[in-house]
């Protein structure tokens, strides 16, 4: 991996750590009460965001070691698992243990660019927004790794 990908992937980490922490003030409010539609809505966004977020650093990794394009109508979801599987020219990006967690985003991702705001179901978004945090924890060291190893 070259030093411009590195800086490129370290950046959007940074924007991720960011994304999070700021989140977590109403992360905690939501674990007192149920949100409101504002709320919820910001829930939603946080958590889109976080997907894609994500999904940017994924398309760079596939770009560099894999190059095959992406081009059908499922290029989320095939972009999603490659990222699960060795390639040729670089080992999995992430453990199998991940897959579950993070498939419930890119779920959650269609859902959010698909739907109205005030059809935000909290019962859904709670698992995803209650385990953010942790979830980056792991996706954040697989990251770093990778950068660091290569």
């Amino acid at each position: 991996m070259d030093d411009s990908l590195k800086a490129k992937i370290t950046l959007e980490i940074s924007k991720i750590d960011s994304l999070v922490q700021k989140s977590s003030i109403l992360l905690k409010k939501c674990q007192i009460s149920e949100p409101d539609f504002i709320e919820l809505n910001a829930v939603g966004s946080i958590l889109h965001s976080y997907y894609n977020g994500l999904e940017s650093i994924f398309k760079m990794i596939h770009k560099e070691y894999d190059g095959i394009p992406l081009a059908s109508g499922m290029w989320h979801s095939e972009l999603f698992y490659s990222m699960f599987k060795q390639s040729k020219k670089r080992p999995a990006v992430l453990p199998e243990n991940l897959l579950v967690p993070l498939k419930e985003y890119l779920s959650f991702r269609h859902v959010f660019r698909h739907s109205y705001g005030y059809e935000l179901d909290w019962e859904r978004l709670s698992p995803l927004f209650s385990t953010i945090e942790d979830n980056w924890s792991k996706v954040k060291d697989c990251l770093t790794q990778l950068v660091l190893d290569t």
